[in-house]
């Protein structure tokens, strides 16, 4: 597993362990580091099967699976306690740790993720499937955007559209891997287990999330024990991303009341 540490570096030191959606990079979390690595030890990584960490999705294990990746790095660094973020696919895997690994988890911070998937995100991934075995893989990384911004931060940043849009063709995770990681976050569903998870949870979702209701977001603040709410209006499903500033700060106000409790 390929990982990287930003900002503080004492191993005594609180740590956030940050984990992407389907795309899998670490490189994904960007807009946050600066923010949270004056406070953090911050650990980004590649899932597997995606950039510097490559190699193949296992075929069974589903998002459990990709928890166990995020357990050996744990193993790796020895850490005996952490705070947790995910973005969408990345939430899942928090969710998964959470409920197998409370131990480890100081906090959750969910992003636009889900107890259980909504049809219409599964109508959204039908879409993306067809577009990837019908269309191609240029096809496929075209239409990402579309699922993950609103349409006006894509008109008036077309040249880190262009550039995102290069970078996903240039390191492409690769059919396969794709269709895997899918499958994974389609079959997650602990819908009825979410009452055993007592981790101090951040639940962040925006109303315009073209690919995830924002209903799933209301279910897990519902839920789960000890969960705070944050929905904006606009941000798309990449809220950290078009809005991180507003994202970082609700961030941080939250970890900052853990550490003040």
């Amino acid at each position: 597993m390929h990982y990287d540490i930003h900002g503080l570096t004492s191993p005594d030191a609180p740590t956030i362990l940050l984990s992407s959606g389907l795309g899998g990079s670490g490189g994904y979390w960007a807009p946050q580091i600066p923010a949270l690595s004056t406070r953090f030890r911050v650990i980004t990584y590649d899932h597997r099967g995606c950039g510097k960490t490559g190699g193949e999705v296992p075929e069974v294990g589903g998002i459990s699976a990709m928890a166990d990746d995020v357990l050996e790095i744990v193993e790796t660094l020895k850490l005996e306690k952490f705070h947790f973020m995910g973005h969408a696919l990345g939430g899942l895997i928090g969710l998964d740790l959470a409920l197998r690994r409370p131990e480890l988890i100081e906090s959750l911070v969910l992003i636009n993720a889900w107890s259980k998937a909504d049809p219409h995100s599964g109508r959204c991934f039908d879409v993306r499937i067809a577009l990837l075995e019908n269309a191609g893989v240029e096809a496929f990384v075209k239409a990402q955007p579309l699922f993950l911004y609103p349409a006006i931060y894509m008109a008036d940043n077309p040249e880190k559209m262009a550039a995102e849009e290069a970078h996903a063709l240039a390191h492409f995770q690769g059919r396969d891997n794709i269709l895997q990681r899918i499958a994974a976050l389609r079959a997650f569903d602990v819908d009825d287990r979410l009452g055993e998870i007592q981790t101090p949870t951040l639940v962040i979702a925006t109303r315009d999330d073209l690919l995830v209701p924002y209903s799933r977001s209301l279910r897990l603040a519902e839920s789960l024990p000890n969960a705070n709410l944050v929905l904006t209006v606009a941000g798309g499903h990449a809220v950290n991303v078009t809005y991180p500033q507003t994202f970082n700060s609700a961030v941080i106000d939250f970890l900052s009341t853990l550490e003040h409790a």
